[in-house]
């Protein structure tokens, strides 16, 4: 028993080492899978890694400083989508780079790159899930923080990267900001391929509306080495596109086919707390009235307010009922008294 064990532990290195070979670190599936990251990375066996799943009614609700956006609605030229054998990379090769402040960061963080998490279908994909719902796909654009100078360096300190994490939900209607990237996608279905975009790429354009409401923690990269130096934002709203436009993604190809799933499992939250970021705007405008309790199943009303000329009108009328009431009341005044004197009571 003991040389069969020795045996299976010489043919588990062997084949590790032949996968390294070919520059398949780290997979999502077999030996290579997340099970075993932890045994080459150790980092990716920490208290505090990502993905998590986020219970909404656990998370602690805080009024952070608005995210500042800078650079996100320019249009870029020179941007390259890269097939790096795990996942779809965006990069911008010219300066200077879009960059985020504000919110829970402290200081200014400088774009590296996006990529996406995708699954084997349109049930489940993404890396973070809220209440346990997966969504199809997952967009991931990494910042570093612009006072440790590199991405490399970044990674040394606690505070060195951010994560701005976006979900998608399908859509019957196609994305037209989307047509560039899955263009750019027929060409880099070979791993270690890329292509650099043909039309000018502007942030703001794939994002949502609706960026205020979202989900901050601390956390790790979803990939080796596990890295717990970010700061993770998950916002709120989904981005919407067709099944074709995420079926596109799955055609991307790693050394051993197609890359049908590329998402880490979920990971325990341990001591960490979830802030979710209130929009004081979105709530108030959304406040239902105390008199519509009995529609608690339908949609949140606007409250509804009195404008002046309807306050005027309503003070005017009420003047006027109470001078008709003092006239007719003292014309009326004995036929009261005679009714008073001949009603039973």
């Amino acid at each position: 028993k003991f040389s069969i064990f020795i045996l299976l532990i010489i043919f588990r290195f062997l084949s590790l080492t032949v996968l390294l070979t070919l520059g398949d670190d780290f997979g999502y599936d077999g030996i290579t899978g997340p099970n075993y990251w932890g045994e080459r990375y150790r980092e990716c066996a920490g208290k505090h890694q990502s993905p998590i799943n986020i219970n909404i009614l656990h998370v602690k609700h805080i009024i952070l400083p608005d995210i500042e956006f800078i650079g996100f609605d320019d249009s870029i030229d020179d941007v390259h989508v890269t097939n790096n054998g795990h996942t779809v990379l965006i990069e911008v090769k010219n300066e200077p780079h879009p960059r985020v402040r504000g919110g829970p960061l402290d200081g200014d963080y400088i774009f590296s790159q996006m990529h996406f998490h995708w699954g084997d279908n349109d049930t489940f994909g993404s890396e973070d899930t809220i209440n346990h719902r997966s969504f199809p796909m997952e967009l991931h654009m990494v910042f570093f923080k612009e006072e440790y100078g590199t991405p490399t360096n970044a990674v040394k300190h606690h505070d060195g990267l951010t994560v701005l994490a976006f979900f998608y939900e399908l859509d019957r209607h196609q994305h037209p900001a989307y047509d560039d990237i899955t263009s750019a996608l027929a060409n880099v279905t070979e791993p270690y391929t890329s292509v650099a975009m043909s039309h000018p790429f502007s942030f703001l354009n794939i994002l949502p509306y609706d960026l205020k409401r979202y989900f901050t923690y601390k956390g790790s990269l979803t990939t080796p080495p596990c890295s717990e130096v970010v700061i993770w934002l998950d916002f709120e709203q989904p981005i919407r596109l067709t099944h074709d436009q995420i079926e596109t993604f799955r055609e991307i190809k790693s050394a051993h086919g197609k890359i049908t799933h590329n998402f880490r499992p979920i990971q325990p939250i341990g001591d960490r707390i979830v802030f979710y970021n209130i929009d004081n705007s979105y709530f108030s405008y959304n406040t239902i009235d105390e008199d519509e309790e009995e529609h608690k199943d339908t949609h949140p009303k606007r409250k509804k307010h009195r404008n002046n000329a309807q306050n005027i009108l309503s003070n005017y009328t009420l003047i006027l009922c109470n001078v008709l009431l003092l006239v007719y009341g003292i014309h009326l005044s004995p036929l009261i008294s005679e009714v008073s004197f001949t009603t039973d009571f």
